[in-house]
């Protein structure tokens, strides 16, 4: 496999973290981005170092706030000054929220939809114009089987929020075809345990409202939706299945990576509805006579 050079934003734990040292173990450059390195993530900056050590493999870390359009634009050009390229984008970085959906404020939805949408946004405008430059990468997007799949109550804020980055990458999938950029979206299902995801999920700001759902005829809600949630998932699912997809991703040949990739242990049904949206979408840019935009346009010096 081709030595890559790969840049994970959200990877000072979960998914994120997890795919930074199997891409890393895999034999590629990898830069695990979060904020505040020389704040709350010293640890996990420590940790990535002393592992990349340990195992001998290229493991970095990276301060990008993806919050930050210069925090961003910062990130990339470190990366490009230090290898003059940028392989691999995955667009990882993102927070949920748990709770009803009344009990948040708009600002909570804006704060959710700024990490998982406007953050790969940022981060897409400051990495594509060297993607473009070269003719070559690729955009591989961490959606969620929410999207389309089973859709427990309570997680809306962050449902909303993963619908539209995937709709986001389903659009610059065409957008960077011709470029020669290519998209792979990966469709992880829910996973209740080996992340921290709703250990440090966001609750509603609104109180009152909390305390409203917290009565009859909603009284413990919460507490019934996650043992539910919790009991769709087989005891044997692993988190690290999700890295370990990104690896293979990755490893395909450039051009023919697949568009979407589920990972999904509870089998909520996204699979079945993706698997109708994204071919009516193929069908139709072969039908305007876009098809092409089906698949990264390859050069023929690559």
């Amino acid at each position: 496999m081709n030595q890559q050079i790969i840049l994970i934003t959200g990877a000072s734990s979960g998914f994120g973290a997890l795919a930074a040292r199997a891409l890393a173990h895999a034999g590629h450059t990898v830069y695990a981005s979060m904020r505040e390195t020389a704040g709350r993530n010293a640890a996990q900056v420590a940790a990535a170092a002393d592992y990349a050590s340990e195992h001998g493999v290229d493991l970095r870390t990276l301060e990008l706030d993806v919050a930050s359009q210069p925090s961003a634009d910062a990130a990339i050009a470190r990366i490009v000054e230090q290898h003059g390229r940028l392989d691999v984008l995955v667009h990882n970085a993102g927070h949920m929220a748990f709770g009803p959906a009344e009990a948040f404020t708009p600002e909570q939805f804006a704060q959710l939809f700024d990490s998982n949408v406007l953050g790969a946004q940022r981060v897409n405008r400051a990495a594509l114009p060297q993607l473009r430059k070269q003719r070559r990468g690729l955009l591989l997007w961490v959606s969620s089987s929410s999207v389309r799949g089973g859709t427990p109550p309570y997680l809306a804020p962050y449902f909303a929020a993963k619908a539209a980055m995937d709709s986001l990458a389903i659009s610059y999938a065409a957008e960077l075809a011709r470029w020669g950029i290519e998209t792979s979206i990966l469709v992880p299902g829910a996973f209740t345990s080996g992340t921290n995801h709703f250990a440090h999920a966001g609750a509603p700001a609104d109180q009152a409202r909390l305390a409203e759902y917290d009565a009859a005829p909603t009284a413990g809600f919460g507490e019934e939706i996650l043992h539910k949630l919790a009991s769709t998932v087989p005891e044997d699912a692993d988190v690290a299945s999700v890295a370990e997809a990104i690896v293979e991703i990755v490893a395909r040949p450039y051009g023919r990576r697949p568009f979407r990739v589920h990972v999904d242990p509870a089998s909520d049904g996204a699979e079945v509805v993706n698997a109708v949206g994204d071919r009516i979408r193929a069908e139709f840019l072969r039908r305007v006579g876009l098809g092409d935009l089906l698949a990264p346009r390859i050069d023929a010096g690559h």
